[in-house]
């Protein structure tokens, strides 16, 4: 049974991804039947990951449009910190956001929704390294394997992944 047919889901990339972050929720929810696109700065190029593992973009960022699709899944590494400095990555992050779909952010990806400004009152986790721009952007940070809270999941590793894709398929059933 493919609990996730007919979900789509955004995902983004940009050079020194988290490899592991990127690919193991991809894989797990095309498994579970939804379409996941993944948008860079340009589409068609090849972005190498942390470990040097290549995703090429299906679509550009600048082409997305957030009513298109049911999730968004944010992985880590240090493309976030690019990625937080397009204001077309921190428009789809709010819109998604403020209309209650899920917006899945692990390890450094929460600094993408802390420069959306999305954070205040919610609890999440992730990597210890970005624990107090968490706080300061007003979240509620714990050190928990997957926190979920009202629209937004969160976890803190790769070694975490396991879990926060359980959660991710279990709230978007």
């Amino acid at each position: 049974m493919q609990r996730l047919a007919g979900k789509r889901v955004l995902m983004f990339v940009d050079d020194i991804y988290e490899d592991l972050e990127l690919w193991y929720p991809r894989l797990r929810l095309e498994e579970e039947g939804a379409t996941v696109v993944v948008a860079g700065p340009e589409k068609g190029r090849s972005y190498a990951g942390k470990h040097s593992y290549p995703c090429v973009a299906d679509a550009a960022i600048a082409d997305m449009n957030a009513a298109d699709f049911d999730l968004l899944v944010i992985p880590g590494g240090f493309a976030p910190d690019k990625l937080r400095r397009d204001p077309k990555v921190l428009e789809l992050t709010r819109q998604m956001h403020h209309a209650g779909k899920i917006v899945a952010h692990i390890c450094h990806a929460g600094w993408i929704p802390i420069s959306a400004g999305i954070m205040r009152g919610y609890r999440c986790t992730s990597t210890p390294g970005i624990k107090d721009d968490l706080i300061n952007a007003g979240a509620l940070w714990e050190n928990s394997e997957v926190v979920v809270d009202r629209n937004q999941i969160s976890s803190r590793k790769p070694g975490d992944l396991p879990a926060f894709c359980r959660a991710i398929i279990e709230h978007a059933v």
